[in-house]
């Protein structure tokens, strides 16, 4: 596999992913997953950001961010403040608790969109597959990233 390939891979987990989130009852969305789960991934790695530091380091406009934020605050899955040393900012970081909403989206299983990935509901397939994921899940945690940007050398555990 090469860069281009793995690339290519990621972006093909992620459209599979999308597609195993539940979104029922959540009514029209201005947002759509990939920018909530961008969101998501950058308040998981820096726990308390303003709105337009979080636009910053993922690229999204802050227009953007902000309805991410709302749509987030609506879940159940993070809660916000003003800065007390800046009122105009908003601060954003995970919720304390599991909302009901963030709980069903995060047990939602992926094994029917997994199947219409792979074009078949062979058993034996998909648990092969979906064991392969959960290997790759298991080295290529979050903090993957983190050892990558930061020069982490092969062979460290992780």
């Amino acid at each position: 596999m090469n860069g281009v390939e793995l690339f290519l891979l990621g972006r093909t987990l992620m459209k599979i992913g999308e597609e195993a989130l539940p979104s029922e009852g959540l009514g029209r969305q201005s947002t759509g997953h990939r920018s909530v789960l961008i969101v998501v991934s950058d308040i998981r790695d820096h726990p308390v950001s303003s709105v337009g530091e979080i636009a910053a380091r993922t690229g999204l406009p802050q227009s953007q961010v902000s309805a991410c934020v709302a749509r987030l605050r609506e879940a159940g899955s993070i809660v916000t403040a003003t800065d007390p040393q800046d009122r105009r900012r908003l601060l954003v970081r995970q919720a304390p608790e599991i909302s009901e909403r963030v709980a069903a989206v995060r047990a939602a299983p992926i094994d029917t969109a997994l199947a219409a990935a792979l074009g078949t509901d062979d058993p034996q397939l998909l648990g092969e597959v979906a064991a392969a994921l959960e290997t790759l899940a298991r080295h290529l945690s979050p903090q993957a990233l983190t050892r990558l940007h930061s020069g982490g050398q092969p062979g460290q555990a992780g």
